[in-house]
C-alpha cells in the first residue's frame, strides 16, 4: 500500500503543477471533440477500476484514469462538459455552479476500499482550479470530530449536493455518500464541503438537537452490508432524512455490522444555517433508497451504471 500511497501522491503533484496548462484550440467544437476523445478511454479505465478481477490492475487502471482525467480538465471548456458516459463515477455540479466534484472507489480483495476524487473549481478566468481528494480514512482516528482537509480526506462516493449559502457565516455544501466500509459493514456519511483562503475543507459542527452527535463535523451511519439505508434529501421540507437504524436484538448495541433499518425515520432539518435533528417523521412518500440501484457493490461486476 505505501507504494500505492506513493504513486498517488506523484500524480497529484502532476496535478498540482497542471493547473493553468490548456489546449491552444479556441473553437468550442474542437474541444468538446477533444473531451469526447478523452471520456472514451476514461469510459475503459472505469470500467477496468470496477470489474477487473486482479486487485493490482484495478489500481493501475485506476492511475490511468486519474491521469487521463486531469489531462481532459486542462480542456478548456471542461467544467461544462458532462462526462455522462462515466457510469460509474459520481460527478455532481453545486448548484450554483461554483465547482463539481469527481468521486469513486477502487474495491480491495479483502472487502475495504479505497475513494479518490477531485474537486474542479469553475474560475472565471478559465484556468483550471483542482483540489485533488486524497483518501486518509485509516488515518483519521475520530472522523466525527475532525475537520479534514482535501489532502487529508475523510474518503467517500457522493451522490447529492445541498448548498446553504444564506443565513451563515461561512456558505457551506452538505455532501450525501455511499461508503463502503469492510466486508460486513457499509457507512452512508453527511459531510460539510466549504472553501476558505483557497483551499477545500471537510467538516463543520452545524448538527444540533441530537445529544450522540451535537457538535459533530459530520454524521457518519454504520449498518450491516446485508441491508440498504436510505439517506436522501427532500428540498421542498429541508429535510435531510434517513432509516432510523438499530440492532435486531438490544444486546447487540454498539455491534454495527449488525445494524439495520427499524421502518422509522429521522431526520436533519435547516434552521438558520444549522441543521437540527428530528425523530420519528412520518414519510408519506419515502425517497428511494440510493443503495437499492447500486447494484449491490459486493458484486462490482453488476455495477455498469451511475446511479448517485
Amino acid at each position: 500500500m505505501l507504494k500505492e500511497k506513493m504513486r498517488y501522491l506523484a500524480i497529484i503533484l502532476l496535478t498540482a503543477y497542471s493547473f493553468t496548462a490548456f489546449s491552444q484550440h479556441s473553437d468550442p467544437g474542437i474541444h468538446t471533440k477533444q473531451l469526447s476523445v478523452f471520456q472514451d478511454s476514461l469510459k475503459k479505465f472505469s470500467y477496468q477500476i470496477i470489474n477487473n478481477e486482479n486487485q493490482t490492475e484495478r489500481y493501475d487502471y485506476n492511475y490511468k484514469f486519474i491521469k487521463t482525467l486531469v489531462e481532459a480538465l486542462k480542456t478548456r471548456q471542461s467544467f461544462n462538459y458532462n462526462f455522462d458516459s462515466l457510469n460509474t463515477i459520481s460527478l455532481l455540479k453545486s448548484p450554483d455552479q461554483r465547482f463539481r466534484i469527481f468521486s469513486w472507489h477502487v474495491m480491495n480483495d479483502n472487502g475495504s476500499y479505497r475513494y479518490y476524487g477531485s474537486i474542479q473549481v469553475n474560475n472565471p478566468d478559465g484556468k483550471l482550479q483542482l483540489f485533488p481528494l486524497v483518501d486518509y480514512t485509516d488515518r483519521i482516528q475520530n472522523p466525527q470530530d475532525t475537520v479534514t482537509s482535501n489532502e487529508q480526506w475523510y474518503g467517500a462516493q457522493y451522490y447529492k449536493i445541498i448548498p446553504v449559502t444564506y443565513n451563515v457565516r461561512t456558505p457551506y455544501y452538505v455532501l450525501l455518500g455511499w461508503k463502503g466500509s469492510t466486508v460486513r459493514s457499509t457507512k452512508k456519511v453527511i459531510d460539510i464541503l466549504y472553501f476558505k483562503d483557497g483551499k477545500a475543507y471537510f467538516g463543520m459542527p452545524v448538527f444540533d438537537g441530537n445529544k450522540e452527535t451535537a457538535g459533530n463535523k459530520r454524521i457518519i451511519f454504520e449498518y450491516s452490508r446485508q441491508v440498504s439505508m436510505m439517506l436522501d434529501y427532500l428540498p421542498k421540507e429541508g429535510k435531510i432524512v434517513f432509516d432510523h437504524l438499530a440492532p435486531p436484538d438490544p444486546k447487540m448495541e454498539g455491534e454495527y455490522n449488525m445494524y439495520g433499518p427499524d421502518m422509522s425515520y429521522d431526520g436533519y432539518k435547516l434552521l438558520n444555517g444549522r441543521w437540527r435533528y428530528q425523530t420519528d417523521l412520518v414519510l408519506k412518500n419515502p425517497p428511494s433508497d440510493k443503495d437499492a440501484d447500486f447494484n449491490d457493490p459486493k458484486n462490482p461486476k453488476k455495477m455498469t451504471k451511475r446511479v448517485f
